[in-house]
């Protein structure tokens, strides 16, 4: 089955809820996961069966991060507040770098998620 993390920063998470809600039918088909606050207001608004990791400054990044080094993920929506800087900024260059390096589909940004969304469902 197709994985997939969904993960956003706190000023990006109505983006992710409205995301979700606009693609729900087709998120259904996926295997989800998301960091913790993330998937807690995700299956708040929506009916989607999420994993809850930890939150991201607390290691959820890093564990979301580990999945993809074990090849157990096939996508991830993070959507970042890029005009803001992170206290754990370093987890989230991480997983971004993990994401290059074992060549993962990496959405940050609505436009990206369109796509990896509809690319993984073909």
């Amino acid at each position: 089955m197709t994985r997939v993390a969904l993960i956003a920063h706190d000023e990006k998470k109505p983006d992710l809820i409205e995301f979700a809600q606009n693609h729900e039918e087709q998120l259904r088909e996926y295997e989800l996961i998301a960091t913790g606050t993330t998937g807690k207001r995700l299956m708040e608004a929506t009916d989607l069966e999420i994993e809850r990791k930890e939150s991201g400054p607390l290691g959820g990044d890093m564990m979301i991060g580990a999945e993809v080094a074990e090849e157990k993920l096939d996508g991830v929506v993070f959507l970042r507040d890029p005009l803001r800087a992170q206290p754990h900024e370093p987890d989230i260059s991480a997983l971004l770098r993990i994401c290059d390096v074992r060549d993962t589909a990496l959405a940050t940004n609505l436009a990206s998620a369109e796509f990896l969304i509809e690319g993984l469902a073909d």
